[in-house]
């Protein structure tokens, strides 16, 4: 019979592709990695996993059981999470994942309201910027619940549902002395000859959101300065050194520096919708107590 952890561990690597990438998500040493992909490929009866470049690949019988471990480790997700509801949140844990402005603006409040109400029940958090790869962790059982910044009219995806927590307005972001930060309000016209600075990589929402209102407006943004992760302090200093402008989600300003301006975008703007993921039909206690807590906080930061 195949072993469940050593299932798991398969699945990272698929995810992750490499054993060192894998070990490091699972908190395993790489020869341990190595250790359990050799021992379920003797179970299993064929090979799982072929070198590739620098990295892994799984072979096509590798890649079928992946197919079914993420409904395996899903159920079991969902077993334990029964049990815990069974117990009344006298135990157990909720996984968590957000992005870092939730994390720092959001998600506090939250987390300290759910322990007030359940302190028996242990909360594990996680930062996932990419919005595929929080889905896909409530998708397959690792996060019981995923905070996610999309763009306003992204559909919802029929793997997990979606529960709107807040909408979030872009604000221009401009050195204080810059020519337009003496208008109330700017259209995003006005920062087409402007150079940007960009934060995120290609799977970042928030960067999408963006260049998909350029394109809307007219024009690509000349990027000058761009960072591969969303460091909204490190953003923030580029543009007050005047390296550029940018766009910056409100959440992200809740501690703003003093040498910038903020300005609303005119008209309908640009947001982006924060939403709370969890699996469509779970009915775990401290997924529904939590996803609960985090409507509450979000309607409060939104005044509604």
């Amino acid at each position: 019979m195949l072993d469940v952890r050593r299932l798991r561990v398969l699945r990272e690597v698929s995810l992750r592709g490499s054993f060192s990438a894998a070990a490091e998500a699972l908190a395993y040493s790489q020869s341990a990695v190595s250790q359990q992909i050799a021992a379920l490929e003797r179970e299993a009866g064929t090979r799982l996993v072929e070198r590739h470049g620098r990295g892994v690949r799984l072979t096509d019988a590798g890649q079928a059981l992946v197919r079914r471990a993420d409904a395996i480790l899903a159920e079991l997700a969902a077993a334990d999470a029964e049990l815990a509801a069974i117990a009344g949140l006298r135990g157990g844990r909720v996984r968590v994942s957000t992005f870092a402005s939730a994390a720092a603006a959001l998600l506090p409040a939250a987390v300290a309201a759910f322990r007030a109400g359940h302190p028996e029940v242990q909360v594990e958090l996680s930062l996932v910027e990419a919005t595929d790869e929080a889905v896909d962790g409530v998708r397959a059982g690792r996060t019981d619940l995923a905070l996610l910044a999309q763009p306003v009219d992204q559909p919802p995806s029929e793997l997990v549902e979606t529960h709107r927590l807040l909408e979030d307005p872009m604000l221009v972001v401009l050195p204080g002395g810059h020519p337009l930060a003496r208008r109330r309000a700017l259209a995003l016209a006005d920062l087409a000859g402007e150079p940007w600075v960009l934060g995120g990589g290609p799977a970042c929402s928030d960067r999408d959101t963006i260049l998909r209102a350029c394109h809307a407006a007219g024009f690509e943004p000349r990027v000058a300065v761009a960072f591969p992760t969303d460091d909204y302090n490190a953003t923030q200093g580029m543009v007050a050194a005047g390296a550029g402008i940018t766009l910056l989600p409100r959440l992200a300003l809740t501690v703003a520096r003093d040498d910038l301006a903020m300005r609303p975008l005119a008209g309908a703007g640009v947001s982006r919708l924060v939403v709370a993921a969890v699996r469509r039909g779970d009915q775990a206690a401290a997924t529904l107590a939590m996803l609960e807590v985090v409507r509450e906080w979000g309607r409060r930061l939104s005044g509604s």
